[in-house]
C-alpha cells in the first residue's frame, strides 16, 4: 500500500488497491504535465528551425521543462478554470525568456490528445507484456496436461470427456487472439498531430506562410520527434473512434480472462473440486466462517472485468456524440475511464498470472469425476458398434437410454455409477457385443477425439506468435 496517500479524503481504489505502480505512474498528474511540456518543447524546437523561436528562447524552455509545479498550476486553475492554460502560465513564469512562445499556433488538443496517445502507447506496452506472460503460463499447462483426460461439461452437466490441456487451449487461444488484436491496434494507432483548432492547421499555415517550411512538415517533424504516427485528418481531437477500439480491446482481454476465472470458481466448488486457487497459510476466507476457502482472487477478476466491459458504452457514446468539429462532453469521462480501464486490466492480468502459475490441479478429483460420469459418454460408441454388428439403431438407443437412466438414479442415491454392470447384464446388448468388450467401448479415456493433437497445434501457434 502506498504510504503517501491522504486517507482522510476520498481515494480511488485504483490509487492503491488495483493496478501496478508502473501503470499508475503513466497516468499520474505529474507525468501528464511532463508530457505536455515535452510536446511544447518539441514544437518550439522545430519552430526555432523555422525561425519562429530564437535559440535563446528555446534554450530557456529546455532548461525549465522539467520544473512541474502542480500546486501552483492548480491554484491558477481555480481562477481561470483551464488546466492546460494553468500549466502554460506556470511554465512561462519559470522560462522568462522563452515563455512567451509556449503553445505558439497550438490548441489545447494539440497538446492533450497527443499526450494521451503517448500515455496509451506506454500503457499498451505493459498490457502486451503481461498478456504474453499469461499466454506462456497457459502453454506450460497445455503441454503438461494435454493427455490428462477429464470430464467435459455442457450446461454445467457432465457431457463428454476432454483433456485438461485442451481446456487450457481454449483459454490460451482466446488470449492469443486478443494479443493479435492489440498488436494490430498498436500498428494503426495515430496521434492528432499539430493541426490547430478544428484540424485544418490554419494557425500553423498562417505562422509559416513566409518561412522555409510548411504546416504539414512542422507537424510531421514534431510527431517523429515524439515517436508518434499522425492521423491524416482530424477535427479538434484525434478520432474518438480510437478510444472505442481501445476499450473494445481492453474489454476483450477482460472477457477472455473472466471466462477462465469463472470456470476456476466452478472447478473449485466442492461438487467439482478439480482445481483450486493457490492458498497461502494465513489467507482468510471469511470473517464469520473460519473454514471457508473462497476463490476470491478469481472473483476479483470477474468483478473488475465486469467494470471494464462497461467502458465500451462510454467510448461509443463519446465517438457518436462528438458533434461537428468538437464537443467537450467526452472530456470528464475520458479523464476517468482511460486510466482506470488500463489499471483494471493491469490488475486482472497480474492476478490471472498469479492464479495460473500457482493453479492447484486435483488429479484425484478429476479421476473421481471421470469415473463417475465418463462412462455415459462412451455409450454412443457402444451403440455404433452394436449397429455395425446388426442391431437396430433405434432399439439400441432406447435400451441404452433406459440403462443410463437407471445408472443416474443410483448415482443420485449412492454416488456410484453402475452403468457398466447394467450394460453387461442386458441381453439385447450382449446379443451383439461381448461382455468383455463393453468396458473398453465405454471407457471415456478412449473418447477424447482430436484433443491431444489440437493441443500440439495450439502450442505451435503460441510459439509462432510469442
Amino acid at each position: 500500500m502506498k504510504s503517501d496517500l491522504n486517507f482522510s479524503t476520498y481515494q480511488s481504489p485504483f490509487s492503491w488497491r488495483y493496478g501496478s505502480d508502473e501503470m499508475r505512474q503513466i497516468f499520474s498528474e505529474e507525468n501528464k504535465r511532463k508530457i505536455w511540456r515535452k510536446i511544447w518543447l518539441s514544437l518550439a524546437k522545430f519552430q526555432q528551425k523555422a525561425g519562429l523561436v530564437t535559440k535563446e528562447e528555446f534554450k530557456d524552455l529546455e532548461k525549465n521543462v522539467k520544473k512541474v509545479d502542480i500546486k501552483k498550476a492548480l491554484d491558477i486553475e481555480k481562477e481561470i478554470y483551464h488546466d492546460l492554460m494553468s500549466e502554460i502560465k506556470v511554465y512561462a513564469s519559470q522560462a522568462k525568456v522563452g515563455g512567451g512562445k509556449i503553445h505558439l499556433g497550438a490548441t489545447s488538443m494539440d497538446i492533450e490528445d497527443n499526450a494521451d496517445i503517448i500515455r496509451v502507447s506506454l500503457a499498451l506496452e505493459i498490457v502486451e507484456s503481461k498478456l504474453k506472460k499469461l499466454i506462456k503460463v497457459f502453454a506450460v499447462h497445455i503441454k503438461k496436461y494435454q493427455n490428462t483426460v477429464c470430464m467435459g461439461y455442457t450446461h454445467l452437466q457432465p457431457a463428454e470427456p476432454t483433456t485438461l490441456g485442451y481446456r487450457f487451449s481454449i483459454y490460451a487461444l482466446d488470449l492469443l487472439n486478443d494479443l493479435r488484436l492489440l498488436r494490430y491496434f498498436k500498428s494503426q494507432l495515430r496521434a492528432k498531430g499539430m493541426k490547430g483548432a478544428v484540424g485544418t492547421s490554419a494557425s500553423y499555415v498562417k505562422l509559416l506562410e513566409d518561412k522555409q517550411t510548411d504546416a504539414q512538415t512542422l507537424s510531421s517533424q514534431v510527431m517523429q520527434d515524439l515517436g508518434l504516427k499522425e492521423s491524416q485528418v482530424t477535427t479538434q481531437t484525434y478520432p474518438r473512434k480510437t478510444d472505442l477500439h481501445l476499450t473494445f480491446i481492453l474489454s476483450s482481454i477482460a472477457q477472455s480472462i473472466n471466462k477462465f476465472a469463472f470456470d476456476l470458481r466452478i472447478m473449485q466448488s466442492p461438487n467439482f473440486g478439480e482445481w483450486s486457487e493457490p492458498m497461502s497459510e494465513k489467507r482468510v476466507g471469511s470473517s464469520a466462517m473460519p473454514f471457508k476457502k473462497n476463490p476470491d482472487k478469481a472473483e476479483k477478476i470477474c468483478s473488475l472485468a465486469r467494470y471494464v466491459s462497461t467502458l465500451v458504452n462510454i467510448s461509443w457514446d463519446n465517438a457518436a456524440s462528438s458533434l461537428l468539429e468538437r464537443t467537450l462532453d467526452d472530456s470528464a469521462n475520458r479523464r476517468i475511464f482511460i486510466p482506470e480501464g488500463f489499471l483494471a486490466i493491469d490488475e486482472i492480468l497480474t492476478v490471472a498470472i498469479y492464479l495460473t502459475e500457482g493453479l492447484v490441479i486435483r488429479v484425484e478429483n478429476i479421476k473421481r469425476n471421470l469415473e463417475k460420469y465418463g462412462p455415459f459418454s462412451g455409450t454412443e460408441s457402444l451403440m455404433m458398434e452394436a449397429v455395425k454388428c446388426g442391431a437396430n439403431r433405434q432399439e439400441m438407443h432406447e435400451t441404452i437410454r433406459t440403462a443410463a437412466t437407471c445408472a443416474w438414479d443410483e448415482i443420485n442415491k449412492s454416488g456410484n455409477n453402475p452403468l457398466v454392470n447394467i450394460l453387461k447384464n442386458d441381453k439385447m446388448i450382449t446379443a451383439y457385443i461381448e461382455k468383455k468388450d463393453i468396458p473398453r467401448l465405454i471407457d471415456p479415456v478412449n473418447h477424447t477425439g482430436l484433443a491431444q493433437k489440437k493441443c500440439l497445434l495450439v502450442l505451435k501457434e503460441i510459439d509462432k506468435e510469442i
